[in-house]
């Protein structure tokens, strides 16, 4: 079919640009399509990055390797005084090293030998038990006896020396107070005479002060009445005409002024005084705070002087009466063993026995007293750092005991880990450790994990921090250079990372 008729001449050109367009269009959709395979075949792969691994953080504390040993003494021993103490803060110990020496030392040497004779005079008995009636018998009762004088000789001349340090302490301490009182009282007098001086200087100085205002009144007061003297005179003169009224007005002028005048120094005359008065009143109160502080110092003083005396008077008794009980002990075992020599005749099992009961009684003894001894020598159970003294000689052991000691050669980490992380911490990982109280990040590796889950110790102290968290200890141990480092900073709050 024809369909020619239809288009119009107008319609053509229109048709014509229309298709022009068209064509341009699809050349340029073309060339675009042809360039991007282009550049899609000659294009690299993208680079996927790999994320960093993840971090286990948590909060814990440095410790020595195997924690901090505090030691102490028995229970039979709390209470005693150190005698001596053989280390000091920093010193580096070994295994079974002595460090202190207990006051009780002495004492309990003293029983142990006490004890180790008591051994051998049961051992002498039993001799003479299997010897029988010998001639030889006689002869080693009599050392036994011997030997029985010797000792209570031993241990009088021990109790003795006892009773004559407690004596010489007492006095020391007695002479020591006495000092302190004569210095409260020397610094006393110093302080009293001296404010004394400042009360004196003070009314010393008000009463010049006062002297010299009330003169300089009395002159203004002189001035203010020839002023009021010229000022009546030259007023009678206006009034007769005489003089003029500005020579009468600069009268009354002066006049008023010397009054004035007059009146300021009696204001001044009156704040001397009260200016005055306070300064005395205060001069006399610290005059008087010195004095009731001064009593109260001398009151203190010689109250622990009358404690002293009284301390000394009883441990004194308390010693003479164990010396009394020494020589009466030792009179008894002497009467005893007389009369064991006394006794001397056949050799009966049954006394054989007893001997030998006598002897097992005494070596349990002396067991019992070594033991005893051995606890009044404090020694260390592990090698390690002294961290800490809490009791000095002298001082009386401390509910904190008598030192802290740490093997700070090996430091450890003890990171208190969230108990949902915990499944991700494994022996071995590698861990970063810092704080504000270094530089820098320790390195460490984890040794030990813990087997309870427990409340959170260590805390941030952050706003909104949940303060009841569930955690596991883990132990992380630093590197010999990290450990080095902080060797110095037991228990320092510190932030781990462990590496997942």
């Amino acid at each position: 079919m024809n369909f020619q008729y239809f288009i119009k001449p107008k319609n053509k050109l229109v048709m014509g640009l229309v298709i022009a367009g068209a064509a341009i269009s699809a050349a340029t959709t073309f060339y675009g399509i042809s360039q991007f395979g282009s550049l899609a075949k000659n294009a690299e792969p993208l680079s996927v990055e790999t994320p960093p691994p993840r971090k286990i953080t948590a909060l814990g504390r440095l410790e020595p390797l195997g924690e901090v040993i505090r030691l102490g003494v028995s229970q039979t021993l709390d209470g005693d005084r150190i005698a001596k103490l053989l280390v000091k803060e920093g010193d580096r110990v070994k295994a079974g090293q002595l460090i202190a020496i207990l006051d009780a030392g002495d004492r309990l040497k003293s029983a142990l030998e006490e004890a180790k004779e008591k051994v051998k005079v049961a051992e002498a008995s039993l001799a003479q038990v299997k010897a029988g009636a010998k001639s030889g018998e006689v002869a080693a009762q009599s050392a036994t006896i011997g030997k029985l004088a010797a000792e209570l000789q031993g241990n009088r001349v021990a109790q003795q020396a006892t009773v004559d340090r407690i004596q010489a302490q007492s006095q020391g301490e007695r002479t020591a107070q006495q000092a302190t009182i004569s210095r409260i009282t020397a610094q006393w007098q110093g302080e009293r005479k001296a404010q004394t001086a400042t009360i004196s200087r003070i009314t010393a100085q008000w009463q010049g002060e006062k002297t010299a205002q009330t003169a300089a009144i009395n002159k203004l007061k002189a001035e203010s009445n020839n002023a009021e003297t010229e000022y009546l005179r030259h007023r009678e003169l206006v009034a007769e005409g005489a003089i003029s009224n500005s020579v009468m007005d600069s009268k009354r002028l002066a006049l008023e002024t010397t009054r004035q005048q007059v009146k300021e120094a009696e204001a001044n005359l009156s704040r001397i005084n009260n200016t005055a008065k306070q300064q005395l009143e205060e001069a006399e109160a610290n005059l008087a705070r010195i004095n009731s502080t001064a009593i109260q110092q001398l009151n203190e003083a010689e109250a622990n002087l009358a404690r002293i005396n009284s301390t000394g008077i009883q441990q004194l008794n308390e010693a003479e009466a164990n010396l009394d009980r020494i020589k009466n002990s030792g009179s008894e075992q002497g009467k005893e063993a007389q009369a064991t020599l006394e006794r001397i005749g056949e050799v009966r099992p049954v006394d054989i026995q007893a001997a030998q009961t006598e002897i097992n009684s005494a070596i349990a003894q002396v067991k019992r007293a070594q033991t005893e001894l051995n606890q009044a020598y404090i020694r260390t159970p592990n090698p390690g750092k002294i961290l800490k003294i809490h009791t000095r000689p002298g001082e009386k052991i401390s509910d904190d005991g008598i030192a802290d000691v740490g093997e700070t050669q090996q430091m450890v980490v003890v990171a208190e880990v969230y108990q949902t992380d915990i499944s991700k911490i494994k022996v071995g990982q590698q861990a970063g450790v810092t704080s504000q109280a270094f530089s820098g990040e320790l390195a460490g590796t984890v040794k030990e994990i813990g087997l309870k889950v427990s409340k959170q110790n260590v805390f941030s102290n952050q706003p909104g921090e949940n303060l009841d968290s569930r955690v596991v200890e883990v132990k992380i141990h630093l590197n010999p250079e990290a450990s080095k480092q902080v060797a110095g900073l037991t228990n320092l709050q510190v932030q781990v990372a462990v590496q997942n």
